[in-house]
């Protein structure tokens, strides 16, 4: 049976970004996707690059990395990843102070532009001035996530890494189980995004980290036309968040909501003309709780229409998927105390900017080289992993 120096757990840009980095340094790679046609968040993505949103010096640096890193993506990668630069348009609900709000981005690299509504207006002709107080607007990345996703295994491939289609059942000291072979290597490293939490706990890592079930639709190409990515201003997935990590163990109890559901209504229109509408995110423990999606489309494109109306009725396909965040909106990297060979590469606040750096850091960390980011995020996250204590022993 061969071993693998590393195994790479999840086919979305974390996993497939890691795992072309890694086999780029020289090591000899294997790529555990579940799916052959993605469902991750990934493939849901509005494929929006905030470089603009750095609020530490450390962010702020990986942030700058990353406008360089995309620049020569494409020709890296030999492929077309769609990459782009467009207005952001931070909507201001009509009962809030655009004053405040605008305030609340100071601390960024960049603060976004404070527009009134007729300004607004002017950016994005679909948007219901009735429905807003005005408007933030800074220059933005975009790419088609699920294109930057496949050339990035494209390319892994090329440079020598393996794939295989199949279901992780759990972590072993030594690699992983699947439904279809147990693998071997010297290091596993987890980037499965919101099933992450139930691999680790199945080799009795308990980690802090979580998911939503994030929903969106999704349009074919259609003839009304958005100039921008939109997005509200206040964003009530992070109070979300906040508000359901609170109580770490009630995440261990399948089907505990933890809070109500929300609702950040957006669109972003990609460049063969088909549109992302989203999205509502729910805390639900289960990774595999059902959703009523009648119900929630209809929510969801009622809220969407109150600020771009002419999106409201348009033929579109529900979907869903989990979306990874951690408790404190600290990046986990790095080796897992007391799990010799085991490593995560999740819990990304904003992951197609920060992936591509840190996937690149960690690979060249992975080889002995020093690197002070990752050092740095170890630390963040050895206080974020414990042991399950009736697992220990069969470590």
């Amino acid at each position: 049976m061969k071993t693998y120096d590393w195994i790479v757990v999840g086919g979305g840009i974390t996993g497939a970004a890691l795992a072309y980095e890694l086999v780029k340094t020289g090591f000899c790679v294997l790529l555990l996707e579940q799916y052959s046609t993605p469902q991750n968040a990934t493939r849901y993505s509005y494929g929006g690059l905030s470089y603009w949103s750095g609020s530490t010096p450390v962010t702020r640096l990986l942030c700058e990395e990353a406008i360089a890193r995309y620049h020569i993506l494409s020709q890296e990668l030999d492929a077309d990843i769609q990459f782009r630069e467009l207005d952001l348009l931070l909507t201001i609900s009509a009962h809030s102070d655009p004053e405040a709000t605008a305030a609340s981005y100071n601390h960024f690299a960049i603060p976004p532009r404070l527009l009134s509504v007729q300004e607004a207006c002017e950016l994005e002709p679909q948007l219901n001035r009735e429905g807003i107080s005005g408007a933030l607007t800074a220059k933005h990345g975009h790419i088609h996530p699920e294109k930057t996703s496949l050339a990035y295994i494209q390319a892994f491939l090329r440079a020598g890494g393996e794939i295989q289609i199949t279901q992780v059942l759990q972590v072993l000291q030594d690699g992983v189980k699947t439904t279809t072979a147990t693998f071997h290597s010297a290091n596993v490293v987890i980037c499965a995004g919101g099933l992450s939490r139930q691999l680790l706990k199945s080799a009795g890592i308990t980690i802090k980290l979580y998911f939503t079930h994030a929903e969106i639709i999704e349009t074919p190409p259609v003839d009304v036309q958005l100039r921008t990515l939109v997005m509200p201003a206040n964003v009530q997935r992070l109070q979300l968040e906040a508000e359901s990590t609170q109580v770490d163990e009630l995440w261990d109890e399948a089907g505990n909501e933890l809070v109500p559901p929300i609702l950040d209504a957006g669109a972003i229109q990609f460049p063969d003309g088909s549109i992302r509408i989203g999205q509502i995110s729910r805390a639900i423990a289960d990774p595999h709780a059902k959703v009523n999606s009648g119900v929630s489309e209809k929510w969801l494109r009622r809220s969407v229409g109150q600020i771009l109306p002419a999106l409201e009725n348009l033929p579109g396909t529900w979907y869903h998927c989990l979306v990874a965040f951690s408790s404190n909106g600290l990046t986990l990297i790095g080796a897992i105390p007391g799990f010799d060979g085991v490593h995560i590469f999740a819990g990304f606040s904003n992951p197609l900017v920060l992936v591509p750096p840190l996937a690149k850091r960690f690979a060249n960390f992975a080889t002995g080289k020093e690197d002070e980011i990752i050092t740095q995020l170890s630390r963040n996250r050895s206080t974020q992993c414990r042991k399950a204590s009736r697992k220990e022993e069969e470590w």
